[in-house]
């Protein structure tokens, strides 16, 4: 099932989108209990996609793909093991909100990953328990000021403008569907009106995997329903400036697509 947050003419809500993604339909809770539908529907294109939830912290996990630590780095994932930081909720926007860079952050790349949304609040979660605390995935951008991560010695301001947190188009809570051990990644970049895809990898290149790197952060963390868990960046990330749009897309959830714009 795939649960979304739509503004409608009558205001926000959160919806079931179908599997062809043209329809949603209310519902009168949140994606955390069975759906009860309110009776309203919309076409897709006659609603606005919201970031699919509204999370109280989001919590990514850095360094978590070997290519991108060398790529970042320039050091090897030995001498760099996986670390965690925060992202700010007012960092979360939704699908086609745009990406708006401050003067003062001069080198701003995406960074396409898969999140896990929490479903239930946990804590010390083992690595083998970890889809009994998960509501679904969906996909984030982890939009990254280089110049600001390295300048400030620690990630907060670099990781953590507004709006440098895309998520969506939704929650894919059917995760007996994907192999995360094979789930491919890939970023597509528009610049100048040409499309390259910059990013083109598989969650099989992941140092922790996912139970892991549940069980990492629910040994320092209570984790909340809605939170959403960033699980690493794979090689491939690059510049992005105002004019440009970036879409990123993992096969069975959907296409995260974000314009980039001078704050």
């Amino acid at each position: 099932m795939r649960f979304g947050r739509i503004a409608t003419p009558e205001g926000m809500t959160f919806a079931v989108i179908d599997e062809e993604a043209t329809t949603a339909k209310a519902i009168s809770g949140t994606p955390f209990t069975e759906p009860e539908y309110t009776g309203k529907e919309w076409r897709l294109d006659e609603v606005r996609l919201l970031a699919p939830m509204l999370p109280s912290k989001v919590v990514a996990i850095g360094r978590n793909y070997a290519d991108h630590v060398a790529e970042v780095f320039k050091q090897s994932a030995e001498h760099l093991p996986p670390t965690l930081f925060l992202k700010p909720p007012t960092s979360v926007i939704g699908p086609e909100a745009p990406i708006r860079i401050p003067e003062f952050a001069t080198k701003v790349e995406f960074e396409g990953e898969m999140a896990l949304v929490i479903g239930t609040p946990c804590k010390n979660v083992k690595a083998k328990d970890w889809k009994s605390v998960v509501r679904g995935v969906t996909v984030v951008n982890d939009v990254s000021s280089r110049d600001l991560q390295f300048a400030d010695g620690q990630w907060a301001r670099g990781k953590g403008i507004d709006t440098f947190c895309p998520l969506g188009p939704w929650i894919e809570t059917d995760l007996e569907k994907f192999d995360f051990t094979n789930t491919p990644i890939k970023a597509h970049l528009t610049h100048d009106g040409v499309t390259e895809t910059k990013q083109d990898s598989n969650s099989n290149q992941m140092i922790m995997n996912l139970g892991e790197i549940i069980e990492f952060i629910s040994s320092s963390f209570t984790l909340l329903p809605g939170d959403v868990i960033c699980t690493g960046s794979p090689a491939g990330t690059a510049e992005m400036v105002p004019g440009d749009y970036i879409e990123v897309e993992i096969p069975g959830i959907g296409s995260l697509g974000n314009p980039i714009e001078r704050a």
